[in-house]
């Protein structure tokens, strides 16, 4: 177990930090792509559709407390971004079946930062485990 007179972030090896820069990377990428395809890019209806960013940003409080159940729910949460992506692909034509496919590759991207970082925080967690 981490010591307690230490910071949780202290505890954690390079590659733990750079996974979880890569999961708050590719929210904010997901969330900025949600926003100017409802609002600018390819709006459909009254820009309504932009809210379906609002889940995203739920884990991400607990993303940036170190929180590891909250990385395991954002990589359950991405599967519903990625059916959009794979719906509107299929069914849009011109910039929107584009900002589709930027959709399903940033899901792709954020899914695997999730688990590279769950990987190094259960790895990481064995490795203490072991030492006590």
């Amino acid at each position: 177990m981490p010591d307690a007179a230490l910071p949780v972030a202290d505890t954690f090896t390079r590659a733990t930090h750079a996974t979880r820069a890569a999961v708050v990377a590719a929210i904010a990428a997901l969330v900025l792509l949600g926003l100017a395809w409802e609002l600018w890019l390819a709006p459909t209806g009254r820009g309504t559709l932009a809210l379906k960013t609002l889940p995203l940003l739920l884990p991400l409080p607990g993303v940036l407390a170190w929180r590891l159940r909250s990385v395991r729910a954002l990589a359950l949460l991405v599967w519903l971004y990625v059916a959009e992506g794979a719906l509107r692909v299929a069914s849009d034509r011109g910039i929107a079946a584009q900002l589709a496919l930027l959709e399903l590759l940033l899901c792709a991207a954020l899914f695997t930062a999730c688990v590279l970082h769950i990987r190094q925080r259960t790895r990481g967690g064995r490795a203490v485990a072991r030492q006590a």
